[in-house]
């Protein structure tokens, strides 16, 4: 458990925190380094983070301060948890609720006993599009820059690698899979491949990342929680060890 006064930001440290939806990752280490400065009385530091969220999904991401971001890459190659919640026999251009719907489908022939044996299949290692609508480099802009002007262009697909797959739960239509999976996954493409792999279509509705490799969500710090952190830091005179 990390202590107030064991901390050294400008060393290097590596926080958890849980990305509030609609935060975009670079949000979050923004408000960080803004925190950290104000609290402490720190002039300059560096911080960033190891691994984009969406600005619609929330949970575990890394942050580093100091000499630590050089460890940034580290953390990137690791694993990742998501809990995903997926919009079965609906479509929208962003394969989430970023777009509006633009395709409905039958959903009626989906069973459980399905969903689970179409899962099994995409287990292991897997060709994957990324979204139009991410921030995937193409050509020195990002591509959700060219979606947004209408201005098509090809996605080039990626290999990634499906380690675990568990339906938690189906109401249909909408079901909760956990998914665990190799770095640059899109579970966006994921839920847009399913849908069609069950014979309708699918966009992604919630997602939550769990964990990064041994990282754990349950043990991130909320903002309020880390400003009640390094308050205690201030208090006992600390900016650095």
């Amino acid at each position: 458990m990390l202590k107030p006064e064991s901390m050294d930001f400008e060393t290097g440290q590596v926080l958890l925190f849980d990305k509030p939806l609609y935060w975009t990752s670079f949000d979050l280490v923004n408000k960080v380094r803004i925190m950290i400065r104000s609290a402490l009385g720190i002039k300059k530091i560096k911080v960033g983070h190891a691994g984009t969220l969406d600005p619609l999904a929330s949970g575990l991401l890394i942050i580093c301060t100091g000499r630590a971001t050089k460890r940034i890459e580290e953390f990137r190659d690791l694993d990742k948890e998501y809990i995903a919640t997926i919009r079965l026999g609906e479509t929208t251009p962003s394969y989430d609720r970023e777009t509006e719907v633009d395709g409905r489908f039958p959903v009626e022939h989906i069973t459980e006993e399905f969903i689970i044996r179409v899962l099994k299949g995409f287990l292991g290692e897997q060709k994957q599009v990324p979204p139009v609508h991410s921030a995937k480099l193409l050509e020195g802009k990002r591509a959700y820059e060219y979606a947004r002007k209408g201005i098509e262009k090809e996605m080039t697909a990626v290999t990634v690698h499906f380690r675990e797959l568990e339906l938690i739960s189906s109401d249909m239509p909408d079901i909760t899979v956990r998914i665990v999976c190799s770095k640059g996954t899109y579970v966006r493409s994921f839920a847009s491949d399913l849908g069609k792999a069950l014979g309708s279509g699918a966009c992604l509705s919630a997602l939550v990342r769990t964990s990064i490799g041994p990282y754990r969500l349950k043990d991130a710090f909320s903002l309020d929680k880390f400003e009640d952190f390094i308050s205690k830091m201030k208090h006992i005179g600390k900016s650095s060890v």
